[in-house]
């Protein structure tokens, strides 16, 4: 987890973590679910690593390493929980041969995503797991 910062001064609010330095990064996008607490994965990758920051509200992201990716894993793999929030910037860092799972912690939080691998490369490194063999939430 890159920690960063905010700065807050009369004119508003900077956000920033400045350790993160994009190396790697090939592309990005947002999440941003219909409601909070609504469990969204399991999404697995063999190659790409994937960075997660919240920019706006809060999130609950899991990362678990699948022991097995071409059938059922096995349930009771330990899981690593972590609380991304706009309100304390950050960064987490998921290398490859994890699987993620989240939830949105408020009505209106946004997740963003920086993924190593290309567009037209990512259907062949996307592994989905059924929600129920590992809990999202603890």
């Amino acid at each position: 987890l890159v920690q960063g910062g905010l700065h807050v001064d009369m004119r508003g609010t900077v956000s920033f973590v400045n350790d993160f330095d994009f190396k790697g990064v090939d592309r990005f996008y947002t999440i941003r679910p219909h409601r909070a607490r609504e469990p969204r994965g399991w999404t697995g990758h063999q190659r790409d690593h994937k960075w997660f920051t919240c920019v706006q509200g809060s999130f609950l992201v899991a990362v678990v390493k699948p022991d097995i990716w071409d059938s059922i894993p096995t349930s009771n793999l330990p899981i690593e929980r972590y609380v991304l929030s706009a309100a304390k910037p950050s960064v987490l860092s998921v290398p490859p041969g994890h699987a993620t799972g989240m939830m949105a912690l408020s009505d209106d939080a946004i997740l963003m995503v920086f993924s190593s691998g290309k567009i037209q490369d990512a259907r062949n490194d996307d592994f989905r797991f059924a929600l129920h063999v590992w809990p999202i939430a603890e």
